[in-house]
């Protein structure tokens, strides 16, 4: 359960999800049709999801286009909603849409966000930003801070990066990222992927894989290219899973954490 649970605005209900109204005008699009636009919408957190969704007043969705789900998705989410089909301009987007059972929430209406599950709505906009992969959580924080800490790395025994001047990026319920100076690391190690990823705080990574031999997860590295504003000073950084290498701060060796990503990293 998130540390802010018990806040005054935070609200719980019997099927243990959290809920709390937000004040920021909300809007999603399929291609050129608003599906969803709110000025009255709910953030809602799911028992052991570590992200939030949106909830929209009924009043606020196009439900004209949406259609009772041929092919429901039950367990997707908590417990036993009524999932909805969206059919836009003779595209049918299935189980794009859930309610979910709490009282508190009656009346309101769920969406995917594309980038997150592949399915859903195309665009999502908090006030005039475009958001990706999901809504951000009010209640955690993003901080990107240059500082002159030693920090090396090693994969398979071997120094793939040594830096005095990395960019430490705190992130809420997250270990520390440790950003640094391509000079600073042995790229040519490494051989770039056509994986990327986005993400609604920092915005779109690529990755690289490494080169050498031994058990190392695939994308092991990667930077942003052009951050968010709010993470500006990472631009062009590279970074690398605490989970999956040695990292050594100030001659300190740190010991790999298990977070949300551990079970994705796989050779």
């Amino acid at each position: 359960m998130p540390l802010f649970a018990n806040e005054r605005n935070v609200r719980t209900t019997p099927e243990g999800l959290l809920w709390e109204p937000s004040e920021r005008w909300v809007r999603g699009r399929k291609g050129d049709v608003t599906v969803v636009d709110s000025r009255h919408p709910v953030l809602v957190w799911e028992p052991d999801l570590p992200v939030p969704c949106y909830a929209f007043p009924r009043e606020e969705v196009r439900t004209d286009l949406l259609r009772p789900a041929k092919n429901p998705t039950p367990g997707r989410h908590t417990g036993s909603q009524v999932f909805y089909d969206l059919e836009v301009d003779g595209e049918l987007v299935e189980n794009a849409a859930w309610t979910f059972p709490a009282a508190d929430l009656a009346g309101h209406i769920s969406f995917e966000w594309f980038r997150r599950w592949g399915t859903g709505l195309d665009h999502w906009y908090e006030e005039e930003e475009e958001i990706f992969v999901h809504p951000r959580d009010p209640h955690k924080r993003v901080d990107a801070m240059p500082s002159s800490r030693h920090v090396q790395v090693e994969i398979e025994g071997t120094v793939v990066a040594d830096t005095l001047r990395p960019v430490l990026l705190f992130e809420t319920g997250l270990p520390t990222r440790y950003y640094m100076p391509r000079d600073d690391v042995r790229l040519d190690l490494f051989e770039p992927t056509d994986h990327h990823t986005g993400c609604p705080y920092k915005g779109t990574a690529q990755y690289w894989n490494w080169r050498g031999e031994g058990e190392v997860p695939r994308n092991i590295v990667w930077s942003y290219a052009e951050p968010l504003a709010a993470v500006a000073p990472v631009k062009g950084l590279v970074a690398f899973y605490n989970e999956a290498v040695e990292i050594t701060v100030d001659g300190q060796r740190l010991e790999r954490p298990v977070t949300p990503f551990t079970a994705s990293l796989k050779a």
